[in-house]
This record gives structure tokens, C-alpha cells and sequence, in this order.
């Protein structure tokens, strides 16, 4: 596929875009009845600023991880609302390709940010990723580098994370034992004794009684 090929597919597919129902067109097409520029020539001013930015600007990282992000995410969404299988499949793969770059630059970043241009190209890349093509970025590194990896090394994976899922495991089920055995440790170390009945006190009336009695039973007391 030469270069114009490739330029007529990306001219329909920018094309399709524009003339979809979304938050992007309706903010172009306001702008186009305030202003009478076509929604086109302003979409191609908005990239056009949008790459001298990332040469020039600051906050370049923001932009072109925006850029690699809302656009893609936006269109995975639609891909899992539609009953169509094939959109999936190809946005899943660029997002497995997009998070092996994120770790791979997390590593290279500190030495690539001094080189010149460096989110300009980055922004590139990305674009080439998700560029409506059939080798496109994710799909040509999906097949060529991250697939063959996997399938290598895929059984080893699977043992690995099954053992580390069995000992996860072993030790959530440990640590509850443990903190339910400390709980009840606690809760008997706690709880007051039981309060023992309190004695009850003679009745008065009994008291009285005694003693009109042997008031009664003793003349020498009337005597006296």
C-alpha cells in the first residue's frame, strides 16, 4: 500500500468522524455556525496546533497522553456496544500494545525525554497504533513481538500465577484465622466478670416486730 493509499484512508476515516454525532462534532459544528469555517478547516487547524504544541509546548506529555488515550477509549466503548466481535478484538489489541510501551517508557523516559521532539514522535507512534489501517502500529507489534513472547512463555505464566493465586490464598485464610483468634482473645480478656446478687436486708417490719415482742415478753421494762 503506497503513501497515498494510506493518506485516502485516513482522509475517510477522519471524514467518518466528522460527520458522526458526538461530543467533538457538535463542538465543531457550533463553531462553524459562529464563525462560517467549515468544521473541516477547523479540525485541521486544531491538529495542525495540536502538533506545533507538542514540538514547542509545554505540557507536551499531557497532550500526547490524552491524545493516545480519549480517542481509543472512546471508540472501545463503542466497540463493547456493538454486537460486533471484530472491533474488539482489534482495540483490545492496541491496548495490550499500548500498556507494554507505557512500561517499556516508564524504564526509557528519563533518558528519551531530553531527545528532541520526543512527544511529537511519541504522539506519532500512538497514532500509528490506532490508525484505521489492516498493519497498523498495534496490530504489526501485537503479531510480530508481544504474541510470539506470550505464546513462548505462556505456560509458565499460567504455573506462576496458579501458585501465586494458591498462596494468596493460603495466606488470606491464615491471616483471618489469626485475627478471628485475637478477636476472641480480646473479647474474653474484656468481658467484666458477672456481678454477684446483692445480698437483700432484713425487713423493717420484721425488725419491729422483734422488738415489740420482747418489749412484751420483759415486764421488768414496764416496772422500771
Amino acid at each position: 500500500m503506497g503513501l497515498l493509499s494510506i493518506f485516502s484512508s485516513i482522509k475517510a476515516r477522519a471524514e467518518k468522524f466528522l460527520n458522526e454525532k458526538n461530543v467533538v462534532t457538535d463542538f465543531l459544528g457550533t463553531l462553524e455556525e459562529k464563525t462560517g469555517v467549515k468544521k473541516k478547516i477547523i479540525a485541521a487547524g486544531a491538529v495542525t496546533l495540536t502538533g506545533l504544541y507538542l514540538v514547542y509546548g509545554y505540557g507536551a506529555s499531557l497532550i500526547c497522553n490524552l491524545i493516545g488515550f480519549v480517542y481509543p477509549a472512546y471508540y472501545s466503548i463503542k466497540a463493547i456496544e456493538s454486537p460486533s466481535k471484530e472491533d474488539d478484538t482489534k482495540w483490545l489489541t492496541y491496548w495490550v500494545v499500548y500498556g507494554v510501551f507505557s512500561v517499556g517508557e516508564f524504564f526509557s523516559d528519563i533518558f528519551l525525554y531530553w531527545f528532541p521532539f520526543y512527544y511529537a514522535f511519541k504522539c506519532l507512534f500512538l497514532l500509528w497504533c490506532m490508525a484505521p489501517l489492516s498493519w497498523n502500529g498495534s496490530q504489526l507489534l501485537y503479531n510480530k513481538v508481544v504474541r510470539p513472547i506470550f505464546l513462548q512463555h505462556e505456560a509458565t505464566v499460567d504455573n506462576m500465577v496458579s501458585d501465586l493465586s494458591g498462596k494468596a490464598m493460603d495466606a488470606a485464610e491464615n491471616l483471618t484465622r489469626e485475627v478471628l483468634s485475637t478477636l476472641v482473645k480480646n473479647k474474653s480478656l474484656v468481658s467484666p466478670a458477672p456481678e454477684s446478687e446483692p445480698k437483700s436486708l432484713p425487713s423493717t417490719s420484721t425488725e419491729t416486730k422483734g422488738v415489740s415482742t420482747q418489749k412484751s415478753e420483759d415486764p421488768g421494762l414496764f416496772l422500771g
